[in-house]
């Protein structure tokens, strides 16, 4: 079994599957997409407090959720490749950054037009604001430090130390509204207590983080591909693709 898994380690073992995984996932986001901003936007009633500027929440949220979950994969990842120096492993953290980093600046941009009507700011620097602004820097600094090194393998050590490092900023960014005194309220959905929010909203929210969940996968699949391909150039298995001959040419 263990031979099985360290199989799909290779990167040409995973090129092919992330070539056909990614349409599916792709197609699943769209779709998912489509379906939850209807429901959020169209179908869901009007909240009591907040009128319609609540339903930014269907793009925030999720963005948020996956700005934080992303680089918890990423760190996983680099684990992997600093503990069993595995190349794949590297280039899956170094396509999921630009991703994670996309939907930071999402949840970030988001949130300050959702307070402004809210907290009538568009920001303030209180605990969970600033420590997803770290978040981002992160990202940026991760992938601006991957371009500043010429050799590849030290890049992706010097990334993942850096990545693993920066992983102790997830946690504050989610308890942070339990530690401090912030603008944010709790969280509006549990897995131990009943949701405080509509079901049709609960509905509409769980199709949109799902579909960022799709849109994250299919993208990091695409650029991984794309990564080996510059990575492994000259590779004899390489070669013989033809998407990568069709590129040669």
């Amino acid at each position: 079994m263990a031979a099985h898994w360290f199989l799909y380690a290779s990167p040409a073992s995973f090129y092919p599957i992330a070539g056909r995984m990614a349409p599916w996932f792709a197609a699943a986001a769209a779709a998912l997409a489509l379906v939850g901003l209807w429901i959020g936007l169209v179908v869901a009633p009007t909240d009591a407090q907040q009128g319609d500027a609540y339903r930014i929440i269907f793009i925030h949220v999720p963005a948020a959720w996956m700005s934080m979950f992303i680089y918890l994969v990423m760190a996983f990842w680099s684990a992997l490749a600093l503990g069993y120096n595995t190349r794949l492993s590297a280039m899956m953290a170094q396509a999921l950054a630009p991703t994670g980093a996309l939907m930071t600046f999402i949840a970030l941009w988001t949130g300050a037009f959702w307070g402004r009507p809210t907290w009538g700011t568009y920001w303030a620097w209180d605990a969970r604001m600033t420590s997803e602004l770290i978040l981002l820097f992160l990202y940026l600094g991760v992938i601006a430090l991957r371009n500043g090194i010429d050799d590849p393998r030290r890049a992706d050590k010097a990334c993942s130390v850096l990545t693993l490092v920066g992983a102790v900023n997830v946690p504050i960014i989610y308890f942070s509204v339990k530690w401090w005194n912030t603008l944010h309220q709790g969280s509006t959905i549990s897995m131990t207590a009943a949701p405080k929010m509509a079901a049709i909203m609960v509905t509409a929210l769980g199709l949109m983080t799902l579909a960022t969940w799709g849109y994250a996968i299919a993208v990091a699949l695409i650029r991984v591909r794309a990564i080996i391909v510059e990575r492994e150039r000259g590779a004899s298995w390489l070669s013989h693709l033809p998407e990568v001959r069709r590129l040669v040419v």
